[in-house]
């Protein structure tokens, strides 16, 4: 088994990043180096240029990611950790998918849509950001690809693609296949829609303290006062709790919710407790991490050279295949 998977680095690493996919990252790992397989994984910070237009910040963030991915447990002697741009083989590829994808096939992706009625501005990066991601992940020839609901169909466009080339040319690159990690469901923002950066209702997990337990204490509820009571079940606040709570702490929570005489405000701090609590080993590796920079780089860079390694094999074939490169003696 080959898996490689990546995120873009955008904004902070938040809680619907982990749950929703990197801890299956990490767990993934482990899976995969003991039955002997390759795991890779790569910060996009090709694919953050359609959003992110300041140097200083997509380098810093793009960092910033590479310290929370090795905080959280990722081990570079069972997987791969690179940075995308380390590896320009992905954009010569994307270009070759690019001369044998349909229009129609890219023109049909939900996710271009989704984000032209969101406002962002439509370019050619957001609408072929499908033929990039299938670079992505057949420059190394991945067998298995973890994907959550919303990022299927870009799989699915990944196989006709390297399906259209096998049958353009020849026999390249094989149909990757979807690895569905365990399903946490929508992990909600503090705003009660699906977290994410982009909305600004995250809860980023290597926050300050301070700032972050004000965001917690944020997150928007009904009306219903303490002498109510509340279901949990749908409830943003509990939600969230159960992502980081015990079994014992949930069970509990619930009970309370279901009888009169909490609070909202009691039920946040709790939350915050169990998030501190969660993630205190977590935050505590980061920083020491963040005072070797040097060893950080040095995995990203010993990634890169991995990932390249392969990436040399595999455009090899794409030449040899279409011609590009190729001489006549």
């Amino acid at each position: 088994m080959r898996i490689l998977s990546g995120c873009q680095p955008t904004a902070s690493l938040h809680l619907g990043n982990y749950f929703g996919a990197v801890r299956q990252f990490i767990d993934l790992q482990e899976k995969v180096h003991a039955e002997g397989g390759d795991a890779f994984y790569f910060l996009a910070d090709y694919h953050a240029l359609t959003t992110v237009r300041d140097a200083d910040t997509l380098a810093r963030q793009t960092h910033d990611w590479a310290l929370a991915y090795l905080a959280l447990g990722l081990d570079p002697d069972k997987a791969t950790l690179f940075r995308q741009s380390d590896v320009p083989h992905v954009c010569e590829l994307a270009w070759v998918f690019s001369t044998v994808t349909p229009m129609g096939l890219l023109q049909r992706c939900h996710s271009y849509k989704d984000k032209v009625q969101a406002g962002i501005s439509p370019d050619h990066g957001l609408f072929a950001y499908p033929v990039l991601m299938a670079a992505d992940i057949l420059i190394v020839r991945s067998s298995h690809v973890p994907v959550g609901d919303d990022q299927k169909q870009h799989l699915e466009v990944t196989r006709d693609i390297a399906l259209k080339f096998n049958q353009t040319y020849r026999n390249v690159f094989p149909l990757p296949d979807a690895f569905i990690p365990k399903d946490f469901g929508k992990i909600p923002g503090v705003d009660g829609r699906k977290m994410s950066g982009s909305y600004g209702n995250s809860i980023p997990i290597f926050g300050a303290e301070k700032k972050t337990r004000k965001t917690i204490m944020s997150i928007v509820t009904d009306s219903k006062g303490v002498d109510e009571p509340k279901e949990p079940e749908g409830n943003t606040v509990f939600e969230l709790f159960k992502l980081v709570a015990s079994q014992e702490q949930v069970d509990d929570l619930a009970a309370r919710f279901r009888a009169p005489g909490l609070g909202y405000g009691h039920a946040k701090q709790e939350f915050f407790e169990a998030f501190m609590d969660h993630f205190g080993p977590y935050r505590k590796r980061r920083e020491e991490l963040e005072g070797k920079p040097d060893y950080v780089e040095d995995v990203l860079q010993a990634g890169a050279e991995r990932a390249r390694a392969e990436a040399d094999e595999t455009m090899a074939l794409v030449r040899d295949a279409t011609g590009v490169s190729r001489r006549i003696s």
